[in-house]
């Protein structure tokens, strides 16, 4: 039967300035980077694949990215949902519940839809 403190501890000695974080700040980061895994699994393999391929562009010796390029880089993040990813780490972070205004961002008024206004033509 193995030690769940002796092994914490070993992997925390691992890990250099780990000691010095306290817990709640752990339990944050770890908070943060379970709603950023969420958010980039709202995008398919083909499409994370594309997105990292991307940024490495944007960011490596191959220069700046084309307007199409930029265009598709744009639509991959608008499809993981920034605004609401970044209201809900401020929800989590914040010592008290934030309204869901806050978190979700204003309601929207429903867009018709072109079959909505055939059907009431």
């Amino acid at each position: 039967m193995f030690d769940r403190n002796r092994l914490l501890a070993h992997g925390v000695s691992r890990i250099p300035g780990l000691k010095r974080i306290p817990i709640f700040k752990l339990l944050a980061i770890a908070e943060v980077a379970v709603l950023a895994h969420q958010h980039f699994k709202h995008l398919d393999a083909q499409e994370r694949h594309r997105l990292l391929e991307l940024i490495q562009t944007s960011r490596g010796r191959r220069g700046n990215l084309t307007a199409h390029e930029r265009e598709e880089l744009a639509q991959l993040t608008v499809k993981m949902e920034p605004r609401l990813f970044a209201g809900l780490v401020a929800d989590k972070l914040s010592p008290v519940p934030l309204p869901k205004r806050f978190v979700h961002g204003r309601a929207r008024p429903a867009q018709p839809q072109p079959d909505d206004e055939r059907a009431a033509a």
